[in-house]
């Protein structure tokens, strides 16, 4: 294969070569279901969608595993806020999750495990690592206390960080607490709490209790992709401790004919931090945003697509900066675009990867999944596609904006101003529907203005035809006359 991908693990662009012959397994840390999803989780989701998107389009079968935590202190605190069971609560959010997913244009994952439906394995896994001399109980012998993992006795740890243990253990600030036997230790089973609701506990030979975050994904990811797979990924937060701890666990439990541990993956992916306006966005600096927040801003200003095509244009590792300045600059690049398509009829069109302009996307996209210089061949055959009018070449930037989740609309229901979605931020829906036009000025309303234009112009009234066009311009609808007569869109 052409393909290179960014190695976390080993800090280089390395050949992408999958375990099995034209397959690839994949595994991308997904949310923790408490409330709804943010920028952040749009980054995440966007990015590796691309990945697995590109994947296939290189020819790869994929299997791709994106889970959900659904038990953790977080969900426990909100649910019993609410007043709600812990089920109940994951159940609506995770049912807003793929609402926003789905609008951002996210395919769904191969599979997408709960943590909940995994107990037993996290049990049999934590089980293998105590009889290895990796996990011990707090208490031990008495069924009671968290189960913790002994960093120090698994002599990786610390590569996918890059630290050492003496460099974690002096910016560790917490004392030895709750039987721990170094303060670098990690729990994979926390021992329940009277005060915790029934929901939050599963019986086990350690006391009832519910398992670790760490341990959720190590179990889950070896359960559906094997104890070795070729991709993990997630956020560049995740890195450490969660990622380190997931090495830890997995190839501590599962070793191979000499001894060694499995390599859990192949390739380590981590996507780049959102910052809004050059500040690290957080809740506490009042810049935290919920993508329906952003969907919903001044009655639907930026849709998803244009939010989604925000994202792609920042490299997936590099820090990604938010502000309506950066969204409106590509709502206007993706205007450009959809421009160009709405100008000819697109060919359909099976890509020609010899064709110099898929040549060159190829060529950015096999570099590390490198999308902007992917969306720079874009706007090039764009430019080709204005000179030419060649339905071809629109089929083409059609077809290989497609490769990236773009372009795939109506080019001038886009330009019109459809929205993709309306947006509840409770959570509770997103529907379909028309953006913000007046009530009085519809779409049939705006073609029957056109067709009154065009009967003024006619009869050589070109003052009526002028106050026609600046009635419609007064309401944010541009129109564009052509041989071919006159379409609408509306202003940016």
């Amino acid at each position: 294969m052409s393909l290179r991908i960014y190695n976390t693990l080993s800090r280089a662009v390395e050949d992408f070569l999958p375990l099995v012959p034209g397959q690839v397994r994949m595994y991308v840390c997904g949310m923790t279901v408490y409330d709804l999803c943010h920028l952040g989780h749009a980054r995440a989701m966007v990015a590796f969608d691309v990945v697995q998107r590109w994947l296939k389009t290189s020819g790869l079968k994929v299997t791709y595993v994106r889970n959900v935590t659904d038990i953790d202190d977080k969900i426990i605190r909100r649910a019993v806020e609410n007043g709600e069971t812990i089920r109940a609560l994951t159940d609506r959010m995770v049912v807003a999750l793929h609402q926003d997913a789905d609008a951002l244009g996210i395919e769904r994952p191969t599979y997408e495990p709960r943590a909940t439906e995994y107990v037993p394995q996290m049990l049999a896994l934590i089980g293998v690592l105590q009889q290895k001399g990796l996990a011990y109980q707090a208490q031990a012998g008495t069924g009671k206390g968290d189960v913790n993992y002994a960093v120090r006795k698994f002599p990786g740890y610390g590569k996918l960080s890059g630290k050492s243990l003496d460099e974690l253990r002096a910016g560790e600030r917490v004392d030895v607490l709750d039987g721990k036997d170094d303060p670098l230790d990690f729990v994979l089973w926390k021992s329940a709490k009277p005060a915790e609701p029934d929901d939050a506990k599963w019986d086990s030979a350690y006391g009832p209790g519910r398992p670790g975050w760490h341990i959720e994904c190590s179990a889950m990811a070896c359960e559906l992709l094997g104890e070795s797979f070729d991709i993990h990924g997630g956020g560049a937060d995740l890195q450490f401790p969660h990622h380190e701890n997931e090495i830890a666990q997995s190839e501590g439990a599962h070793v191979d004919a000499d001894g060694r541990g499995k390599p859990l993956a192949s390739v380590w992916m981590h996507n780049g931090f959102v910052r809004v306006d050059n500040e690290k966005m957080s809740k506490s600096l009042g810049n935290f945003f919920t993508i329906r927040e952003i969907l919903a801003k001044d009655n639907g200003r930026y849709d998803a697509e244009t939010v989604r095509f925000f994202i792609i244009r920042a490299h997936y590792r590099s820090p990604l900066n938010y502000s309506d300045a950066h969204l409106d600059d590509a709502k206007a690049a993706l205007k450009r675009l959809y421009t160009a398509l709405s100008l000819v009829t697109p060919a359909e069109v099976v890509i020609d990867w010899a064709n110099p302009f898929a040549a060159r996307f190829k060529a950015a996209m096999d570099e590390d999944f490198g999308t902007p210089e992917a969306v720079a061949v874009l706007f090039d055959l764009a430019g080709e596609v204005n000179r030419n009018q060649s339905t071809e070449m629109a089929g083409l930037l059609k077809a290989l904006g497609g490769s990236l989740g773009l372009l795939q609309k109506e080019p001038r229901t886009w330009l019109r101003g459809r929205r993709d979605v309306t947006v509840s931020l409770t959570g509770s829906s997103m529907q379909g529907s028309v953006g913000s036009l007046s009530t009085q000025f519809t779409e049939q309303r705006i073609d029957e203005l056109i067709a009154e234009r065009a009967a003024a112009k006619a009869a050589k009234n070109f003052a009526e035809a002028d106050r026609i066009r600046k009635e419609l311009d007064a309401q944010g609808i541009i129109l564009k006359d052509s041989p071919t007569g006159t379409t609408w869109e509306a202003k940016s």
